[in-house]
C-alpha cells in the first residue's frame, strides 16, 4: 500500500520514525502548525491538500490530525479513503491513547504540554500545546484597540488572560526521537518563569505507528470516498457520513 500522509508539523519526528519501520510506502505533506489558530482556515487548507492527492499513485490518505477544535470536521473523501485517529487533540496522539490522555487530564487538569517538535517549530510564537502564541495575543490586543480603544482593550486582555491562573504545571512529553533534551530544558525554564511545577511525562507513539503502519482498528475512523468526517459528541468523537448530510 502507498500512503499519502497529511499531518501537522508538530508530529514530524515520531511520524518519520514510524514511517521508517512501516511496511508501506509513505509520502508526507507537513502543514504549518500556526493554522491551528484559525480552525476554518486549517480545514480549508487540509481539504485543498486532500483534493490535490493523485488517486492513481496512492491507496489512501492518512491524516496526522485529531479533531483539533473541529478543524477536521467536514473534511471530505472524494476519490480516496481518509483515515484519522479518534482523538480530540494531538496530546492524545503524543500519549498514545484516549485512556492515557483522560488519566493525565484527570490527575493534572491545569497543565501545559511541551514536545520537541512543537518547541522546534514555533514560527507562530507558541511553544506549548494548546497555548495561545504571543503573536496571536498581540493581534487580539491590536484588534480590540481599533474597535474599543486602548483602555477597554487593556481591560479585555486582562479578563481574557485570567485563564493563565488556572495552570500550575508544565509537562514535557518525551518521545525519545531526538531533540528532547533541549526542548525539555526550555519547558522547565517556562515553568520556572510562571511559577509552575515541572514534570517529564513518557510519551507513547502507538497511535502514530498504527496510523502509518495501516493498522486501523477501532481507534481510527475510515472515511470512504463519497463521505465526510462528522462530529459525534460522544466517545467515538467522529464518524463518517454521506456528503449531503455531513453538517447534520
Amino acid at each position: 500500500m502507498r500512503l499519502r500522509v497529511i499531518a501537522c508539523e508538530v508530529l514530524a519526528r515520531p511520524l518519520y520514525l514510524a514511517a521508517a519501520y512501516s511496511p508501506h510506502v509513505v509520502d508526507f505533506d507537513l502543514v504549518d502548525k500556526g493554522l491551528h489558530n484559525e480552525p476554518d482556515t486549517l480545514r480549508t487548507a487540509l481539504q485543498q491538500r486532500i483534493d490535490a492527492v493523485d488517486e492513481s499513485r496512492y491507496d489512501a490518505i492518512a491524516l496526522g490530525y485529531a479533531l483539533c477544535s473541529n478543524s477536521t470536521a467536514g473534511l471530505m473523501a472524494r476519490r480516496l479513503p481518509l483515515v484519522l485517529p479518534r482523538a480530540h487533540d494531538c496530546i492524545t496522539l503524543y500519549l498514545g491513547s484516549r485512556a492515557a490522555y483522560a488519566a493525565e487530564f484527570d490527575g493534572h487538569p491545569g497543565t501545559y504540554y511541551y514536545t520537541a517538535d512543537y518547541f522546534e517549530r514555533n514560527s507562530d510564537g507558541s511553544v506549548a500545546l494548546g497555548a495561545t502564541s504571543e503573536a496571536a495575543w498581540r493581534r487580539s490586543y491590536e484588534e480590540y484597540v481599533e474597535k474599543y480603544g486602548e483602555e477597554n482593550a487593556a481591560y479585555l486582555m486582562e479578563v481574557l488572560g485570567g485563564w493563565r491562573q488556572h495552570y500550575n504545571r508544565a509537562a514535557f512529553i518525551a518521545m525519545g526521537v531526538g531533540g528532547d533534551q533541549r526542548a525539555a530544558e526550555a519547558a522547565r525554564q517556562e515553568a520556572e518563569r510562571n511559577g509552575w511545577a515541572f514534570e517529564q511525562v513518557q510519551g507513547d507513539d502507538t497511535l502514530l505507528r498504527k496510523l502509518i503502519h495501516g493498522r486501523w482498528d477501532a481507534d481510527f475512523l475510515q472515511v470512504p470516498p463519497g463521505e465526510a468526517v462528522a462530529v459525534t459528541y460522544d466517545e467515538d468523537i467522529i464518524r463518517a457520513c454521506p456528503l449531503m448530510t455531513r453538517d447534520a
